[in-house]
């Protein structure tokens, strides 16, 4: 589903690669986790694969053609659910499909309730997002992000300023969401054990410059529940990334 080929960025401000050559891919279908420190570049491969930044070298494919010209490849959620408060939730949902054109008022407006109905927010379509929780408005932001009609999802950091038993309820909303539709999601956190719930192996930034990600496969099978995060295994896991990472602070 998605592809970097010898893939290198640096940014104006600096005299280094913040992405040096890096290679890897993911399947259709898949769900990873990529975890690391801040500021090593893990936005930045996002930002490169949803077309906000240019690679300085190396070719980025999505189902095996380069996204360079592309449109429509990749539906792309930030930390901050970026709502527009003066549009209506259902306003604000069904934004891809008025971007994209070719479907009347009325139809966007039936697409739009049928995708908060399936994140399970029937009955907001006319809402305000001031009049949403938090846990409520990151939904909305999912459907919207679902839309766009893309199968590959990158989702940077999407929980991370919810209040912690909201972020547990919306992991668990999203691992159901993930195997009901089967879409291909890149989800970034900082979060060892949500990246340990979330995904099917976790790809670790082990140091910056990022060269590679090191792919760890999660010892745990699908359905999962929070239990499954005290299997001695896991444990084990989470211990090792937490080591991983904390050799990478400088204090």
């Amino acid at each position: 589903m998605l592809e970097f080929q010898e893939v290198s960025y640096q940014y104006p401000s600096e005299d280094f690669d913040i992405i040096d050559r890096l290679s890897f891919s993911v399947a259709p279908g898949s769900f990873h986790c990529i975890i690391g420190i801040s500021g090593c570049g893990k936005s930045t491969i996002f930002r490169m694969t949803n077309g906000l930044l240019q690679p300085k070298g190396g070719t980025i494919l999505v189902e095996g053609q380069s996204i360079v010209g592309r449109k429509r490849y990749c539906g792309y959620m930030p930390q901050k659910d970026l709502l527009f408060p003066w549009r209506t939730v259902g306003e604000n949902v069904a934004l891809p499909l008025e971007i994209q054109g070719g479907l009347s008022k009325a139809e966007r407006r039936d697409r739009a309730e049928a995708a908060l109905r399936d994140v399970g927010l029937s009955g907001c379509l006319d809402k305000m997002p001031h009049e949403l929780s938090g846990g409520m408005r990151q939904r909305a932001a999912f459907a919207r992000t679902m839309l766009t009609g893309c199968d590959l999802l990158l989702l940077d950091e999407p929980f991370s300023a919810l209040d912690f038993l909201t972020r547990i309820s919306m992991q668990e909303w999203l691992v159901d969401q993930w195997r009901r539709h089967q879409k291909t999601i890149l989800f970034i956190t900082h979060d060892v054990e949500e990246a340990l719930f979330l995904s099917e192996s976790v790809l670790v930034v082990e140091h910056p410059p990022i060269r590679e990600l090191a792919e760890i496969p999660v010892p745990a099978a699908f359905p999962r529940d929070r239990s499954s995060l005290k299997l001695p295994e896991m444990v084990e896991l989470k211990e090792h990334l937490i080591d991983l990472l904390r050799k990478q602070v400088t204090v």
